[in-house]
C-alpha cells in the first residue's frame, strides 16, 4: 500500500513506524514547518529522516506546491494522524482511496481539540476514537471505524491516552485504512443531533474552584493531568495539582473546613476542604516544580485553616 501520512508529535511518529513495519510504502509524509522559537525537533520530521525519507514542511497545505507534492506521490490513500494544520478537500481527495483521519473520541460527541480532557472533566464513564472521512468542517466527516474505550474512575488524562486511546488508534488507522483500499468500508454520516463542539481545554478550563462540588473538582483535575495541569491560587503564587484522592463526606459531622480551607498536613500529603469531602494533594508543582503535596506544603509553609484562593 502506498501511503501519504499528514500528521506531527508521538502520534505521527506511530502512525508513521507502524506503517513501515508491516511493509506498506510511505511515499510522502506532511509535517509542520520548524518552530524557530523551540529547541525541540518536531518528532515525526526527526522520525521520517531516521526512515530514509524527506520530510515536507509547507507553511500551508492549501497551495499548489502540497497538492502537486501529493500528486506526484502517487499515494493509494492518505492518513491523517494528528494534524495541527488545515487539509483542504482538494488535497484529500488526491489519493487513489482519498483520505482518512484520526480523532480521539465518539463523533460526533466531543468535536474540537481537547475531546479528551472534556470528557473527563465533565464525568463521562466511556470515550473513544474515530477513523472518518475529513471535512472542511472540523472533525464533521462521515465515520468509517470506531472504538470504545472505558474511563475509569481515577483515571487521568495521560492514562487515557496513552494507555488506551494512543496505541488503540494506530491499529485502527491501520485497520481502517485496510478496508478503505479494498473497497471492504462503510461511511456512515454523523447524528447531527448528537453533535457538540468543545473548544480548547485551556488554562482558564483548568482553573480550581473549591466552593464546586468534591466530584468536579477531582474530574477537571484529572483531566488535566499532565496536560494543562489543574491550578489554583495560595496568596499569589499559582500552583498547579496533578496527583490527587478524593475523600467523600458521608455525613454531616464528617464535614471539616470550608471551601478552599487547608484542613490537614501530612509526611505525604495536604487536604483542602470542598463541598463533599476534601482532595488530598499528592504530587503538584510550585515554584520548585513537581513536588509531592508535602514538599509543597512545605514550600509555601502551608498552616492548617489557611485558605486556597476560591
Amino acid at each position: 500500500m502506498r501511503i501519504a501520512l499528514i500528521g506531527s508529535a508521538d502520534f505521527g511518529k506511530a502512525a508513521l513506524e507502524a506503517f513501515l513495519d508491516r511493509g506498506d510504502e510511505i511515499v510522502a509524509v506532511f509535517c509542520p514547518p520548524d518552530n524557530p522559537k523551540s529547541t525541540k525537533p518536531e518528532v515525526l520530521k526527526e522520525a521520517a529522516i531516521a526512515r530514509g525519507l524527506t520530510p515536507l514542511q509547507f507553511a500551508t497545505l492549501k497551495g499548489p506546491d502540497a497538492a502537486q507534492a501529493m500528486i506526484e506521490s502517487k499515494a493509494d490513500i492518505c492518513v491523517m494522524a494528528y494534524v495541527l494544520q488545515f487539509v483542504p478537500q482538494e488535497l484529500c481527495k488526491i489519493p487513489k482511496h482519498g483520505t482518512i483521519q484520526y480523532h480521539p473520541s465518539l463523533l460526533p460527541k466531543y468535536r474540537g481539540p481537547s475531546a479528551i480532557n472534556w470528557a473527563i472533566a465533565l464525568g463521562e464513564d466511556k470515550t473513544g476514537l474515530t477513523i472518518f472521512r475529513p471535512s472542511d468542517g472540523l472533525d464533521e466527516g462521515e465515520v468509517i471505524l470506531q472504538k470504545e474505550v472505558v474511563i475509569g474512575p481515577h483515571d487521568t488524562l495521560g492514562k487515557v491516552y496513552f494507555d488506551h486511546l494512543f496505541p488503540i488508534g494506530i491499529k485502527a488507522l491501520l485497520e481502517a485504512a485496510d478496508l478503505v483500499v479494498a473497497n471492504q468500508h462503510q461511511e456512515v454520516a454523523q447524528d447531527e443531533s448528537l453533535a457538540n463542539y468543545e473548544g480548547w481545554f485551556g488554562v482558564d478550563a483548568a482553573q480550581i474552584h473549591w466552593a464546586t462540588h468534591i466530584n468536579q473538582i477531582y474530574n477537571l483535575i484529572r483531566a488535566s493531568n499532565p496536560a494543562p495541569g489543574a491550578w489554583t491560587k495560595f496568596g499569589e503564587q499559582k500552583v498547579q495539582i496533578y496527583d490527587c484522592h478524593k475523600h467523600i463526606v458521608a455525613t454531616f459531622g464528617a464535614v471539616k473546613g470550608k471551601p478552599g480551607e487547608v484542613i490537614q498536613i501530612t509526611q505525604d500529603s495536604f487536604f483542602v476542604a470542598c463541598h463533599g469531602g476534601q482532595i488530598e494533594v499528592l504530587k503538584a508543582k510550585g515554584a520548585a516544580g513537581k513536588v509531592t503535596g508535602a514538599e509543597l506544603a512545605k514550600e509555601l509553609n502551608l498552616e492548617v485553616g489557611q485558605f486556597f484562593t476560591l
